[in-house]
């Protein structure tokens, strides 16, 4: 169990909310309600968020903030929600703790707005509204069913061409894909007299439907020049059927990571990938195997740059797993009937046994650093060289970019930074506070700036103009809940500053 001294370090996030104040009724409905359809969280009321401080509550207010805290949970959120409250003790100060359990019969929501209005869920450190895709994954969660199983009734299982998945399956099982096979897989099932196929079969086909149903079950794969996203070197878009899709991207990654000598054992060389290649081999299949198919729009990327390797697949994290407890065996499963023919298959060796096989060989790349997010609905796994070394042409291109803001900003390394005269420091302070995403409101406040409009022209639009950031929802520039983070661009030119 993790104790209150820990918690305080860790950033607000998918379980974790802070508040120095109780907030309005809607506010912390919304985040209860979040909580409850996701993976469950914990709300500390005596927090402060940003800088961390306890402020701490009112003693005498305490019985009497409980409660309250009870009834907007009662009152404004349906199905019922059961809270933990508890009182802790900090620092002299006390806080209020409010824990919320994943619940049990989605999708959870306001009364006053119902679900298609009403529904909210978890992304990142924010309270986003449900998508109705969002919404129907969570009415499956209820009823206890997966996307992938639920049935086509445009065409027959009999009339689906499934030849490459029929080649591959008797090359790896040494069993015939027959009728019988395909119905104990449940790929199919009888209903209203017809054999009809599930979503399952038709992502493991090769029919014209798979790509009218699902344009983006797809790997986009690049490699890029650099350490930065821009110029490709190459690029491959994988489109064949999902059974076939894993290999491929592992094979797209072998071609642009190199396999060196590093000794000998006695006359025999001994070869060594750059990357940990059966981590990367797992994760490509934890993303294919675990994706979240029903998402439009959504394909998994890899992307390969100088320094990093990155897997991004559609969906957030199973709410079961810990990304950060990988010895422990975990298994979760989003994709209820796509996983045990890939079990079959061979792509899943073992339950639960991909994310020890990442730990296991990480024992022996101490040069690679695994880390993973979840940005926006996503999963994103990055492997990155810590020993890679920066070429002189990005040094000089950097040279550059402190040229143009010191020039824009009027920047002098002796200012010591002010609203009419800013100085480097505040330049790599913003740069460092948004390795999390934070809102323009938030930026402003670090930098002690009141003007909205005159900070956005003179920082934020700078700092997107030259990439150093980027905007956490795109697709919606103006968005009220926009949040700008750094970029890998932004990582290695705040680097560069801090050298100087």
């Amino acid at each position: 169990m993790t104790g209150l001294a820990e918690i305080i370090k860790q950033p607000e996030g998918r379980r974790l909310e802070f508040k120095s104040t109780l907030p309005s009724n809607s506010e912390l409905a919304r985040l209860i309600i979040s909580f409850a359809n996701d993976a469950g969280g914990e709300f500390y009321l005596g927090i402060q968020d940003k800088p961390r401080i306890v402020v701490g509550v009112d003693e005498d207010q305490m019985i009497e903030l409980e409660e309250k805290i009870s009834n907007i949970i009662h009152d404004q959120c349906t199905p019922i929600i059961l809270p933990d409250i508890s009182f802790l003790r900090r620092e002299e100060k006390y806080i209020i703790k409010t824990q919320i359990h994943k619940g049990s019969t989605p999708p959870y929501h306001l009364k006053s707005k119902g679900v298609k209005y009403g529904t909210y869920i978890r992304v990142g450190s924010s309270n986003r509204q449900a998508s109705p895709e969002i919404i129907a994954e969570l009415e499956r969660q209820k009823q206890n069913i997966s996307f992938d199983s639920e049935l086509i009734f445009i065409k027959s299982a009999d009339d689906l061409n499934i030849e490459s998945f029929k080649k591959l399956f008797i090359e790896k099982t040494g069993e015939e894909l027959n009728k019988q096979v395909l119905s104990k897989l449940e790929l199919y099932k009888a209903e209203q007299g017809k054999d009809l196929p599930t979503k399952s079969l038709i992502l493991l086909s090769d029919d014209e439907l798979r790509k009218q149903l699902f344009p983006y079950a797809k790997i986009e794969c690049a490699r890029f020049k650099g350490v930065v996203p821009g110029n490709f070197i190459d690029q491959k878009t994988i489109e064949t059927n999902v059974s076939l899709q894993a290999e491929q991207a592992y094979q797209f990654i072998l071609r642009h990571i190199s396999k060196s000598s590093t000794d000998y054992t006695g006359v025999y060389r001994k070869d060594r990938w750059e990357y940990p290649v059966i981590a990367i081999r797992e994760v490509i299949r934890n993303a294919v195997i675990h994706r979240d198919y029903s998402m439009n729009g959504k394909d998994i990327k890899i992307a390969i740059f100088d320094d990093t390797v990155e897997i991004t697949s559609p969906g957030k994290l199973m709410p079961s797993i810990d990304f950060n407890d990988m010895e422990s065996g975990q298994s979760d499963i989003r994709n209820k009937t796509l996983a045990p023919v890939f079990k079959r298959l061979g792509i899943i060796e073992q339950w639960g046994n991909g994310l020890k096989l990442i730990a296991e060989e990480l024992q022996v790349y101490p040069e690679i650093i695994l880390s993973w997010k979840e940005p926006g609905i996503s999963f994103r796994v990055t492997f990155t060289n810590k020993n890679y070394a920066q070429p002189q042409e990005l040094q000089h291109e950097l040279e550059d970019e402190l040229n143009t803001i010191g020039t824009k900003l009027g920047l002098s390394w002796g200012q010591v930074g002010t609203m009419l005269a800013p100085g480097w420091h505040q330049v790599k302070q913003i740069l460092e506070y948004c390795r999390n995403p934070q809102s323009t409101q938030d930026i402003m406040e670090l930098a002690k700036w009141k003007n909205r409009t005159k900070f956005r022209n003179k920082f934020i639009n700078l700092f997107l103009e030259l990439d150093l950031i980027g905007m956490t929802i795109p697709e919606r520039p103006k968005s009220s809940k926009q949040k700008y983070q750094i970029t890998k661009k932004g990582i290695v030119f705040l680097e560069l500053l801090n050298k100087k």
